[in-house]
């Protein structure tokens, strides 16, 4: 019974424990700050009545007013054209990068910088490279492509290598013992056996800089369907003309999400 016992007690686990204290320290934090935040008379009851009507009009009462619904689909098509350019330029950037951070296929120490770099630029958020990058190119679609592209690549290159690196080594080193050079290896080998992770990957970012593009279009002057619900929300504040808005990028976000599952679908066919 005794050994029975101390074979089920667990072993001291120091990283759980750090990660239960840090839990317990951060709902302690939240529970003071609710105690002692000057809320300033502010009537709980009354303004969740009011943002219950708020929402009930924006969304149970859509209607555009300030654009049509035309202008509205042509804005969106502008929002798309933002996230097609900065994917595309960030899957071309991307590809060469990726070859060049993977362990398997480039020299270590380079692959070492490759993914260092692209690890500083991916832990910027992407409006403040929009940001950056509008000081100098001033506000508009110039700064947000490019800003967005920033960050496309970083979060690209570590998705593309990592597909790179699970080739099977014995494919490269039967091709090296054949005599073939790097760019045979890579076109031959490396490609077509990750092209379907690839493709899979590049989808999702789109997706990703899509929904960027919206924010952009008002944080950086980017136009699209984005500056229209800035103005809607903040200019004329509009509610039904957000909530209009709100469902036209809805139906075109799940539009995506077909496209997307149709071609993984066609993809694990072909796979």
């Amino acid at each position: 019974m005794i050994i029975d016992e101390i074979s089920v007690k667990k072993p001291f686990n120091k990283q759980a424990m750090v990660i239960r204290l840090t839990l317990a320290s951060l709902v302690a934090l939240t529970l003071y700050a609710f105690v002692t935040f000057d809320y300033k008379d502010i009537q709980f009851f009354d303004a969740a009545l009011e943002t219950a009507r708020t929402v009930k009009t924006m969304f149970f009462q859509p209607l555009f007013k300030h654009i049509t619904f035309l202008e509205a689909v042509k804005h969106l098509t502008i929002t798309l054209g933002l996230a097609f350019l900065t994917t595309l330029f960030g899957a071309v950037l991307a590809l060469i990068l990726g070859l060049l951070a993977a362990n398997n296929l480039s020299n270590p120490k380079l692959a070492i910088v490759v993914k260092a770099v692209v690890a500083f630029i991916r832990a910027v958020p992407t409006v403040l490279w929009v940001l950056i990058f509008a000081v100098a190119a001033g506000l508009g679609s110039v700064a947000a492509v490019i800003g967005m592209t920033f960050h496309s690549v970083s979060y690209l290159v570590k998705a593309y290598s990592e597909s790179f690196e699970e080739l099977d080594k014995g494919v490269i080193e039967s091709l090296k013992a054949s005599g073939a050079n790097w760019v045979q290896i890579v076109f031959q080998a490396v490609l077509p056996s990750s092209v379907t992770s690839l493709i899979s990957w590049t989808f999702m970012r789109f997706e990703i800089n899509f929904a960027v593009a919206l924010a952009m279009g008002a944080a950086a002057g980017a136009g699209g369907i984005g500056y229209d619900m800035f103005m809607a929300s903040s200019y004329y504040y509009d509610v039904r003309e957000i909530g209009a808005i709100t469902y036209l990028i809805l139906a075109f976000a799940i539009v995506l999400e077909f496209i997307a599952g149709w071609i993984k679908k066609k993809l694990r066919v072909q796979a």
